[in-house]
């Protein structure tokens, strides 16, 4: 078995953290746009578009990730769809993404007392004019901390894509561990990895809930 450095190890692991961030910023982007789709459905004024968002999130909150990338990368294949596992991983966790997102953004929406939207109506304001002026901006400093949390989410759901041969940390993890033999130094790498990526997110969420509530106090 070839000797590999503490470097050559971590080189290898870092290059596969690249395919991972970039996948966390597909899938969490992507997710917030179809998210957006999936709140404006559900809290709208029509009962089936209601149905239809609800059915959505229940669907994809209610089955195991792990089934979803299978479904992506296994079951187009059934069809004649040859999907790249990347692009596979990508559908599957921007779907999932936008799923959760969807919902705590409805319940940021919805944690908007009543009166504002009666006082927003008696100003002569329209439905976007309300969303725009007066509930989106108090339903932001709601949605902050779990959105970003959420965000970690998606990164460590993100190891799960290497079980359709996507290579990102973990899956470098494994193939790194089997080519060099140290199994608690390659996976204390890749957890120490994890970390840094994930410490960030929860520290920008904090302060990012304090200078909101900082702006909300003095307006």
């Amino acid at each position: 078995m070839a000797q590999f450095t503490i470097f050559d190890i971590a080189r290898n692991l870092l290059i596969a953290t690249q395919w991972t961030v970039l996948l966390s910023l597909v899938s969490f982007v992507g997710g917030g746009i179809v998210g957006g789709i999936v709140l404006l459905l559900r809290i709208g004024k029509s009962p089936w578009q209601r149905n239809v968002a609800k059915v959505y999130i229940e669907i994809l909150q209610g089955t195991p990730l792990l089934m979803q990338l299978f479904l992506a990368f296994f079951g187009l294949a059934l069809f004649g769809i040859a999907v790249p596992a990347w692009l596979a991983a990508g559908l599957a966790l921007t779907l999932w993404s936008a799923a959760f997102l969807g919902e705590i953004w409805r319940g940021c929406v919805e944690s908007v007392a009543k009166g504002q939207w009666e006082a927003s109506a008696s100003l002569g304001m329209g439905y976007i004019q309300q969303m725009r002026h007066v509930i989106l901006p108090q339903a932001l400093r709601v949605a902050v901390p779990p959105t970003v949390g959420f965000s970690v989410q998606v990164v460590k759901g993100t190891a799960l894509t290497s079980i359709i041969g996507f290579i990102e940390l973990t899956r470098a993890g494994t193939v790194v561990t089997n080519a060099t033999g140290q199994p608690f130094l390659v996976y204390g790498l890749v957890a120490l990895i994890y970390f840094c990526l994930c410490w960030p997110l929860s520290q920008a969420s904090r302060v990012l809930e304090k200078k909101l509530n900082v702006a909300h106090n003095h307006h």
